[in-house]
């Protein structure tokens, strides 16, 4: 240490022989006066400079007379004064109301009329806590996100009724719904929270021209690296189920406004805190912005996170995780406790057993290649773990003709590799108490919930040939050969896209953009032999293509049960007005789409018309199927500080691929019906002179024709642990709410914001369905009774209240409270079958679960001293302070969690349920230098 203090003596000598000045000032916007917070200010030709505060001051200590001083920010230019004691600047603005990037991204602004929610950076480092992204969006009118089981990245969020596979997600204007059915996967973002400038929650149809299924809502992800300033920072963090995640970040700021750069490096290792939802994984980000000349900038992304993590899939039966509040409930029958149900804990997790560690059996598993290593831990064995990398690389570049004319293109790829893993073929399964049952291993006789017996079923492959009863079935096996294993379901898949989008100004207050959006993808499928569980192979033939009984034997990495590979190409034309006059803003746009799919079955034979192979694959391929959509609306400023809006919007939305090819019958579906969006919305935007308050009141009115539906349904307990599919076509349903959020800071050291949903969303019509059998490789065609019935996993009521307090220089203490009700089931298909005759209709409505709260703390404390230039701040969250005990997902009827077989009663003791996590918390450091 002595060392280092004389080098920086040293370093620091030429300056020490100079006179030297303290300077103090301020930067402020020339146009308005406001104060430019987070503007750079730095002395040239050395490394000190400083950032103004929210007040637009700064102060730099020690600083050679004689110098100039030069005053930076996004968006204005640069300005440059000689040092002096008190030093002012007004920068003035070069920039239009949003970024490039955040309108190549369709960012909503004060004159768009529609209804939406900003997130910035402040915000989502204040309340995240390194939880999923979605998270921090709870705060917001209509959102409802929830960590499910507990794994991390299994958070999912529904907007205004509608999950996430009808949520537009997009990062730096690029959409990120799987283009195969929507779903996004929040374990493949891990390290964007933390790279995050801000994120925008458009709700409803939004002005996203795209055609994303932004039906519920968009989320806009901006990582723009020239909105950061210079400088870096160092976070670690702690929290509850052992999680440490490091974090290291360096933004360079404008380089002689010219170019910018951002790098992140994230790595996050835990135990979980539900029971063996451990993680392991990494995150990067690097974000590059270059200024060519005054008319050509390009930007350079480059985001992923390679992870595997522990799951907890499986929901239940509400005694199994707290017996005292099942009793507590109306219509639980309390014979059920203890009884059927066993007491598990809310830290349980079904999808995990031990095993001996004696047992050294490899795993296999592919992601960024094909690797056979040791599994996680030698005392236990995941039945449910998730290994995913999904990077995605763009190429933004902004070209300005003229004044009236710019061009915006982004060029994209996007990779991914990895899957999840479970069983395969017959696994010995014990129940709640340890016990296999009588000699046919009829374990389902037994108490609730039931774990497998890795051990058992080790040995059983592990033994010479015979006979070996699992689930009151003889299984004959040969020497070393595997009855059950564990097995990876495998997406591997690439998209190449570009979206271009040219912006013409016919006049100050009439301007125009069209746009293409060029997309293609190719997805891989297929089931691999992860763990053979004792056994030195394991035999599959149901590949026409494996003939003898050696091809059938299959090793570790060995496809199995499927094997297809689907492509999907869509490409988008649209274009759209904004016309700008006086306290008039009007909006309105159109597009067409076209989507085409192939799916290739690697495992299945075309045979000819007298019944012989070809050896030929089969291979299906669809027509192009095009799809429009039509959007509009106004805004009208009653004053400087009121705004009225409405808008509309009609939208036919491409179905899925599974709706369009059937793969388990190979046909091509002719002609395919478009979902149908048609929806209504107006609100009031009100904000006070002194600019602290404001408040957004509005409503919505969506109706939904035509959809198709795709409902994975958990199997029985004597199955092999696939997941049945209920494929619905033809579904109505209806959303209706308004929607209020309001934001006051009645004084400087405090303020308050609230946001108020209610909904009412129901189903139309009762609607047809086809229930695919995995385990029996069988279809059934029935109708599903559930006209009337409300719409299920969200609650339709939502509060959220948040009070931020600032008593001191640099502390912040924040909490939010949650308040939901009216919250439904999702519905189980199993006991909504029916003939179509009313006599058989179930008309009973879902399960309501609880009303409940939940109370979030959040502080941070700016800690007032530095070393060596850096600056330290320490920051904590308490999530579920309280320890409230509360129902967040639910399902109504549990085929194999209900407590009586009577599916029509849609009581509390037949709901399966996720409990949400007890109290936990999150704390660490953070070093910004």
């Amino acid at each position: 240490m002595k060392r280092v203090i004389t080098f920086l003596m040293v370093l620091s000598l030429p300056l020490t022989l100079m006179a030297q000045i303290n300077v103090t000032g301020t930067v402020t916007d020339a146009g308005t006066g406001d104060p430019l917070v987070g503007a750079n200010v730095v002395v040239e030709g050395t490394l000190l400079g400083a950032a103004a505060d929210t007040d637009g001051a700064f102060t730099i200590v020690g600083v050679p007379e004689g110098s100039t001083l030069t005053a930076t920010m996004i968006g204005y230019a640069s300005q440059s004064l000689a040092a002096s004691g008190k030093v002012t600047f007004a920068l003035e603005s070069t920039a239009i109301e949003l970024t490039a990037l955040e309108v190549l991204a369709s960012r909503a602004t004060r004159n768009t009329p529609v209804a939406y929610s900003n997130i910035d950076k402040e915000d989502m480092e204040l309340r995240l806590g390194s939880q999923d992204i979605p998270m921090a969006l709870n705060v917001t009118p209509s959102v409802y996100a929830t960590q499910q089981g507990g794994g991390a990245g299994d958070a999912r969020i529904n907007i205004r009724g509608f999950n996430q596979r009808n949520v537009a997600v997009m990062i730096n204007g690029v959409p990120q719904n799987d283009m195969e059915n929507g779903w996004v996967y929040w374990s493949n973002w891990d390290g964007v929270g933390d790279a995050t400038s801000s994120i925008q929650v458009q709700r409803g149809l939004s002005a996203v021209n795209l055609a994303t299924p932004s039906i519920g809502g968009t989320m806009n992800i901006i990582t723009d690296p020239t909105g950061l300033k210079r400088g870096g920072k160092f976070k670690q963090e702690i929290g509850a189920g052992g999680f440490l995640k490091s974090t290291i970040n360096y933004n360079t700021g404008l380089i002689g406004d010219k170019m910018a750069f951002s790098a992140t490096i994230v790595r996050k290792t835990g135990d979980g805190v539900v029971d063996k939802t451990w993680t392991d994984a990494w995150a990067y980000y690097f974000g590059a912005s270059y200024a060519l000349n005054a008319k050509n900038r390009f930007e350079l992304y480059a985001i992923g996170a390679p992870q595997r993590h522990g799951q907890s899939l499986y929901k239940q039966n509400i005694a199994a995780y707290d017996p005292e509040f099942a009793e507590s409930l109306d219509f639980y029958d309390t014979a059920a406790i203890g009884g059927k149900f066993a007491d598990v804990g809310r830290y349980f997790n079904q999808n995990w057993s031990p095993v001996s560690s004696d047992y050294k059996g490899k795993q296999y598993w592919y992601m960024y290649g094909a690797r056979t290593m040791e599994r996680h831990d030698p005392d236990f064995l995941n039945e449910r773990e998730n290994f995913f990398h999904k990077p995605l690389v763009n190429l933004n570049w902004f070209k300005t003709f003229n004044d009236q004319m710019r061009l915006s293109t982004i060029f994209y790829w996007s990779g991914g590799s990895g899957g999840g893993t479970g069983t395969y073929g017959s696994i010995y399964t014990m129940d709640a108490d340890g016990n296999l049952g009588d000699d046919d291993y009829k374990y389902y006789y037994g108490r609730s919930p039931w774990t497998r017996d890795w051990n058992a079923t080790i040995a059983m492959n592990q033994a010479d040939a015979g006979t070996f009863y699992v689930d009151k079935s003889a299984k004959v096996k040969e020497d070393q050969e595997s009855v059950g294993i564990l097995r990876n379901s495998i997406n591997r898949q690439w998209t190449l896209g570009a979206i271009s989008k040219l912006n013409y100004d016919i006049s100050d207050n009439f301007k125009t953009q069209f746009g293409l959006d060029w997309r293609t993808a190719e997805i891989e499928h297929a089931r691999e032999v992860r763990d053979l569980l004792g056994g030195d192979y394991y035999v599959y033939d149901g590949n026409d293509f494996d003939t003898t009984p050696e091809s059938q034997q299959k090793g570790l990495g060995d496809i199995i049960a499927y094997h297809n590979t689907n492509t999907v190409d869509w490409l988008g034309f649209f274009g759209q007005f904004e016309y700008t006059k006086n306290a008039l803003s009007l909006y309105g746009m159109t597009g067409y789409s076209t989507i085409s799919y192939t799916y290739a079955d690697h495992f299945t034979e075309v045979l000819d018309d007298a019944g012989a192979g070809t050896g030929k694959e089969l291979y299906l391929e669809t027509d192009a199927i095009g799809s429009y959509q039509v959007k509009g609306g106004g805004l009208y400023k009653i004053s400087d500080n009121i705004d009225v809006f409405g808008n509309f919007g009609y939208i036919g939305k491409p179905p899925i691929l599974d709706a369009v090819i059937d793969d388990y019958n190979g046909i091509v579906s002719q002609d395919p019906e478009n979902e149908k969006f048609t929806a209504y919305e107006g609100g009031l935007n009100i904000y006070s002179s002194d600019g602290k308050a404001a408040a957004k009141l509005n409503f919505y009115d969506m109706q939904w024709k035509d959809r198709t539906l795709t409902m994975n349904v958990e199997p029985g307990q004597g199955s092999s642990g696939d997941t049945d599919i209920l494929f619905l076509t033809g579904l109505n349903q209806s959303h209706r709410g308004v929607e209020f959020e309001i934001s006051v800071q009645p004084a400087p050291i405090l303020r308050l914001d609230a946001s108020i949903s209610v909904g009412q969303w129901e189903y139309l019509e009762d609607v047809d369905g086809e229930y695919r059998d995995i385990d029996n490789d069988t279809t059934y065609y029935y109708m599903y009774s559930i006209k009337g019935l409300k719409i299920g996993d969200m609650p339709q009521t939502g509060y959220a209240f948040a009070g931020s307090l600032f008593p001191m220089k640099g502390l912040t203490i924040q909490a939010v409270l949650n308040v939901y009700s009216n919250h439904f089931a999702d519905w189980d298909p199993l006991s909504r079958e029916f003939d179509g005759t009313e006599a058989t209709a179930d008309r009973g409505q879902s399960w309501q679960a609880p009303d409940y709260h939940k109370v979030d703390l959040h502080a941070t404390y700016d800690l007032p001293f530095s070393f060596i230039g850096t600056k330290l701040q320490a920051f904590v969250h308490v999530f579920n302070l309280t320890d409230q005990t509360y129902i967040q997902d639910a399902v109504d009827n549990s085929k194999y969690n209900a407590y009586t077989s009577n599916g029509k009663e849609h009581l509390a003791d037949d709901a399966e349920v996720f409990f949400g996590l007890p109290r936990t918390f999150n704390a660490g450091i953070s070093v910004r230098f």
